[in-house]
């Protein structure tokens, strides 16, 4: 339930993007912060989630984790100034960074064999899918019939069912005590981030080769570099570096990485376009995320079962090139376009190959993790994720906003220059598939090579 809530929140927002821009005075760049608001201290600070769950208990701080999004989420739903929204999409994004660790490590513990956890993982990566899904869906419906505030206001029921229901069922565990927590690690992986990403949205505005733009990813990059050198120096690093020599979770996790900037370029992008050039209104661009909740949920229960057949090798690979094939086609975007001819074949490729990508990626991401470092693995396991979200979406803001200004300087009609710039951001996603595929091809063993190794 708490899955469902967090990843229904990271898209339900995405469709009120244009009707929050209408109330509140945001310029498009900085609409952009109402999603990164939320995935940027998200990915930052899963990882001291996780080792927080991991040393007081992770029912305690899932309990903790999901009070302090519901209050978040009243707050945004009054918010009358795009600071304030903002404010409450990253208090949002704490708390989230409190819950998923916490609940995906509960889930890797209470399920150890290796059959069992598969499936367990299936169903978590299948509600995964539906959460993004139903956020799309169910934004359209609450902006169009309600408000855009309702998209917020949506979590409060179910954080109050889960808190209701969290005691009771689900029992607490720990991992053993491993000392201090890494706060140092987690303020500059937090802050490294932070300024890259508002780097890279900044040089939409402005030139690549501004001060402002510069100094900031800059300072990204060297506050990013300062924390993998203090995860070689730290008593009680927040990211062991010896577990990503495990090529298996190295790979899983680049590949859901990958696939996060893909989802965040598909939610953000794409409802744009219906929106701003088709035309569509918030309830139909909402409806037309619909196709991929079934199909998900279909290729989820599937993976489960073929990759004991086929191998992760084979299942992560043919995930990532539907993936590559479905922003193939929305590359091909522009003006006069319509949803059915241009848009529905490439909604049904990217449902079938997130549910591939995800579930395999999701399985060799935690691939050996015990009660011991379960919180660890699941920390990187979200992180990978919210830093793909964060990253995927500025970068490719950026460049498909680098290219509409361009247009639009020499002259070009405002839609075609907008269309123009989502075709370049669809196109470049492509791209970024395709490298996934070929990471999954050549950094995984076969199925053969594995059954051996076992």
């Amino acid at each position: 339930m708490a899955q469902l809530m967090l990843l229904l929140d990271a898209t339900v927002v995405n469709v009120a993007l244009a009707p929050i821009q209408q109330d509140l005075p945001f310029t498009h760049v900085g609409l952009s912060w109402v999603v990164n608001g939320y995935t940027l201290p998200f990915g930052g600070l899963l990882l001291l989630g996780g080792r927080i769950a991991d040393g007081i208990g992770r029912r305690r701080v899932f309990v903790i984790g999901l009070a302090l999004f519901a209050v978040a989420s009243a707050i945004g739903g009054v918010a009358g100034t795009p600071a304030l929204l903002i404010l409450s999409r990253v208090l949002q994004g704490v708390g989230g960074a409190l819950v998923a660790p916490a609940a995906l490590s509960l889930v890797t513990v209470l399920f150890t064999e290796p059959g069992e956890r598969a499936r367990a993982l299936s169903t978590w990566g299948v509600l995964r899918g539906l959460g993004a899904m139903l956020g799309a869906v169910l934004g359209g419906v609450l902006v169009t019939y309600l408000s855009w505030r309702w998209v917020f206001f949506i979590n409060l029921p179910i954080a109050a069912l889960a808190l209701a229901f969290a005691p009771r069922l689900v029992p607490e565990s720990r991992g053993p005590r491993t000392g201090r927590l890494d706060i140092a690690g987690a303020v500059l992986v937090t802050l490294g981030l932070t300024l890259l990403v508002y780097g890279l949205l900044a040089s939409s505005e402005q030139s690549w080769g501004s001060p402002l733009v510069v100094g900031t990813l800059a300072a990204g990059v060297v506050l990013l570099a300062a924390f993998f050198w203090w995860q070689r120096k730290a008593a009680n690093p927040l990211v062991p570096l010896g577990f990503l020599r495990s090529r298996r979770r190295a790979v899983g996790n680049f590949v859901l990485l990958a696939f996060s900037a893909a989802l965040a370029v598909l939610f953000f992008t794409l409802a744009l376009y219906l929106q701003q050039v088709v035309h569509l209104n918030a309830l139909y661009a909402g409806l037309s995320f619909l196709p991929i909740g079934p199909l998900f949920m279909l290729t989820g229960w599937l993976t489960a079962r073929l990759i004991p057949r086929i191998g992760q090798r084979a299942v992560m690979v043919l995930g990532s090139l539907l993936l590559t094939a479905a922003f193939v086609l929305f590359a091909d975007v522009h003006v006069g376009g319509s949803y059915v001819r241009d848009v529905f074949i490439g909604v049904l490729l990217f449902a079938l190959g997130a549910g591939f990508t995800v579930i395999s990626g999701m399985i060799a991401s935690v691939d050996g993790a015990t009660g011991a470092d379960a919180g660890l693995a699941s920390g990187i396991n979200n992180t990978a994720q919210q830093i793909g979200l964060a990253l995927g979406l500025a970068t490719l803001v950026a460049i498909g906003d680098a290219r509409t200004r361009a247009l639009t300087d020499a002259g070009t009609e405002s839609l075609h220059a907008a269309a123009a710039g989502y075709s370049l951001s669809f196109a470049v996603t492509a791209g970024l598939m395709a490298v996934a595929a070929l990471v999954a091809a050549f950094g995984l063993p076969s199925a053969r090579s594995a059954a051996r190794n076992h």
